[in-house]
């Protein structure tokens, strides 16, 4: 499917696409933050999404929408939220340098998983701190590391079962960025990477999923 096409922010190269779907909603506004503030009205389409191109933006523009000239709202589609719950949004351009092309997965006979709490692991609390302990790790015997939740969340730590963002890689673990660098090192290191993932849990603090 075209990038144009998805929802939430992406970066074209020159460009970003934006679409939220907002059925019942006749008016949505895409609200530019950086690099400079503008007000960008988007199109609706007969399917409920709301949707723009433009120009406008740079690869880490952050930005809201504004609803039926009513509220103002981050994405729910956000794929980074820097500030928090109720920061802005950010476009994130996923461009990434992999160096893993060796990896080529493990069956699941051979897993030996330790489930690790990103936030609690290491002092500093990212992905980038968990990077050194990864020899331990291996030596140890440990051939997958199961990350509890890491979407969107209020505050710096938390168990992760009351996120808010669901394609959104917590900002104070260090971001989508962050988790790429950490994934690059296990799959260098021949170890996988398991996402604990909650669908059934949707936490209240800064769930704006109704104004939409």
């Amino acid at each position: 499917m075209n990038s144009s096409f998805t929802i939430g922010a992406n970066w074209l190269e020159g460009q970003a696409s934006f679409r939220v779907w907002a059925p019942f909603k006749e008016k949505v506004v895409l609200h530019l933050l950086t690099p400079e503030d503008r007000l960008i009205p988007m199109e609706k389409t007969d399917d409920g999404y709301h949707t723009v191109i433009t120009a406008d933006a740079d690869a880490e523009s952050r930005y809201r929408y504004i609803i039926d000239d009513d509220r103002e709202r981050p994405d729910p589609a956000s794929r980074f939220q820097p500030e928090g719950v109720h920061g802005p949004s950010a476009v994130f351009a996923h461009d990434f340098a992999w160096t893993d092309q060796a990896w080529a997965g493990l069956p699941l006979t051979q897993y030996v998983i330790y489930e690790l709490h990103v936030g609690t692991f290491t002092e500093a609390g990212t992905f980038d701190a968990v990077i050194p302990h990864l020899d331990s790790l291996k030596d140890l015997g440990i051939t997958a590391i199961e990350l509890m939740p890491v979407n969107q969340f209020p505050g710096v730590r938390n168990w992760g079962y009351d996120g808010v963002y669901p394609f959104a890689v917590q900002g104070s673990y260090g971001g989508p960025a962050g988790m790429k660098r950490l994934v690059n090192a296990c799959h260098e290191r021949g170890m996988a990477v398991i996402l604990d993932v909650v669908y059934n849990h949707f936490g209240p603090e800064g769930n704006y999923l109704w104004d939409y």
